[in-house]
């Protein structure tokens, strides 16, 4: 089971940082990355393209179970080996995109917006800042810094205090 949760959220870490890395990029090239505006927008869009990817994954993944009362919902697929789940849970990012033209008859939509703001609030804004901050110091070189770092904060940052939520529930 923990091999799946950190599967997952290592899946959805990977396309976190990844829209953040294009988001921020994309605004460097723009508007720099020395002015208070290009740093500012950096994040934004950064942050942005983030969220809308953890949405979207999140919302995909709602045709697993009706029932999504927190990120454990989230990170329980039922795939049994690791590159599955993490397969599961990028297919999950499409059907998500393809769904939000249906997402008012969505019929566990307030469900799905509080887990995506979990989310979010928790392990995409230590992944992110991660990223982004590296981002900002290294900027040419941050990419081989700022990935594996940022993957390892925000996959944490969702995964232990699941696992200590099941060890205290188990002992």
């Amino acid at each position: 089971m923990s091999e799946t949760c950190y599967a997952t959220a290592l899946a959805i870490e990977i396309l976190c940082i990844t829209a953040a890395e294009i988001g921020q990029n994309s605004s460097f090239i723009l508007f720099g990355y020395r002015t208070a505006v290009g740093i500012t927008l950096g994040y934004t869009f950064g942050y942005g393209l983030a969220a809308f990817t953890t949405f979207a994954t999140i919302l995909g993944r709602s045709t697993y179970s009706e029932q999504m009362c927190s990120c454990c919902s989230v990170l329980e697929q039922g795939s049994n080996s690791f590159i599955a789940t993490l397969l599961t849970t990028f297919k999950n990012c499409g059907t998500g995109v393809k769904k939000m033209t249906r997402l008012n008859k969505q019929p566990n939509v307030k469900s799905i917006l509080w887990t995506s703001i979990v989310i979010l609030v928790t392990a995409e804004t230590a992944c992110i800042l991660t990223a982004e901050t590296i981002d900002l110091m290294f900027y040419r070189h941050s990419l081989f810094i700022s990935i594996p770092l940022s993957l390892l904060a925000g996959a944490f940052a969702v995964v232990v205090p699941d696992a200590y939520k099941r060890t205290k529930l188990s002992g």
